[in-house]
């Protein structure tokens, strides 16, 4: 039997994702983890894709896009506190934040996250990509 678990998010950060954002790890259970995420004002996170995993994020913070791309679909939509969006498995993705705050969400990924080596980067930074999608 898996016990309780209870935290409070961390000031520091648990480390930097191959994205290049700010991670603090919630929560972890066998069928998936919980991890909050920051980038900071005016930054882009390098493009990537997952090779066993899925998330939901949630943002809580900021104001920013995130660009992603899969099977011949492919979007850039604006992100804001309140927005959740799905990266399946295999999705390419990128995010920026735009403003003076930074841009913070919680994400849940599924399974849990299996360590080094799960994120391959995929290119070059949004704004690149926006005029020429060729990540």
């Amino acid at each position: 039997m898996t016990d309780f678990a209870t935290s409070r998010l961390s000031r520091e950060r648990d480390l930097v994702a191959t994205d290049g954002s700010d991670v603090r790890i919630l929560q972890t259970l066998s069928g998936g983890a919980l991890a909050h995420f920051t980038l900071a004002p005016g930054q882009t996170s390098t493009a990537v894709t997952h090779r066993t995993v899925e998330e939901i994020w949630f943002f809580l913070s900021g104001r920013g896009e995130i660009w992603r791309k899969q099977d011949g679909r492919e979007e850039v939509v604006p992100v804001e506190a309140g927005v959740c969006v799905t990266i399946p498995l295999g999705t390419h993705f990128q995010f920026r934040s735009l403003g003076d705050k930074p841009l913070a969400a919680v994400a849940a990924t599924m399974p849990p996250w299996p360590g080094d080596g799960e994120a391959a980067t995929r290119g070059q930074v949004l704004q690149s990509n926006i005029g020429n999608r060729n990540v």
